[in-house]
């Protein structure tokens, strides 16, 4: 099973990086360096709502239904074309919201500080990165034809794989949500963020 990381190196995250890039106004570097961290803090809170009883059948439907990886066969139609396909970004708004709740703001300003990014943008970067982490979730979760929540905590954890920094960003994430915000979360993602891009 291919771990998520390594999508933004191939020719479907390249894709990926130019659409969101050019929708946004942002050069390449600074797009794949916000994804790349946006993407393990997506999966770090799926997993945590793949672990609650009470989010997981939800979210193991969402992945049997909606999002079942078909959005992976038509990237170059969403975003090969310089503008993001309006759908996605508000479909990504919406799984933001189940998966993020209110801390959604929090990991937009995380991603606003470590990549110099203004706040609209960085939100951005993650609703438009939320379909496919969820897209490439539902492939995995169909192709091993996942029927509980145990089974899917366990594929996000193979999908993180072995990128520790990315694993970092999943496991404050999924803490993050445990807890209320006091502020210093924004300074801490930061510093793993230098960490991860070796700043």
């Amino acid at each position: 099973m291919s771990g998520i990381m390594d999508l933004l190196q191939g020719p479907m995250g390249q894709m990926v990086i130019q659409g969101v890039g050019s929708q946004l106004g942002q050069d390449s570097s600074k797009t794949q360096s916000a994804l790349s961290a946006a993407i393990p803090m997506l999966m770090g809170a799926l997993k945590k709502n793949a672990s609650n009883p009470e989010t997981a059948s939800g979210l193991l439907n969402a992945l049997n239904s909606k999002h079942d990886g078909s959005l992976l066969d038509n990237i170059s139609d969403i975003f090969g074309g310089g503008n993001v396909n309006e759908d996605v970004i508000e479909d990504g708004d919406k799984i933001l919201g189940h998966v993020l709740g209110d801390k959604k703001e929090v990991v937009a300003a995380a991603i606003s500080k470590q990549n110099g990014l203004d706040m609209g943008s960085a939100m951005n970067i993650l609703k438009m990165a939320a379909p496919i982490v969820m897209g490439m979730l539902g492939k995995q979760t169909r192709q091993a034809n996942v029927s509980n929540p145990t089974d899917l905590t366990n594929i996000i954890g193979n999908m993180i794989g072995g990128h520790q920094e990315a694993a970092q960003h999943s496991s404050f994430i999924e803490n993050l949500l445990d807890q209320d915000g006091d502020g210093s979360v924004v300074d801490d993602l930061f510093n793993m963020g230098k960490k991860f891009f070796g700043r």
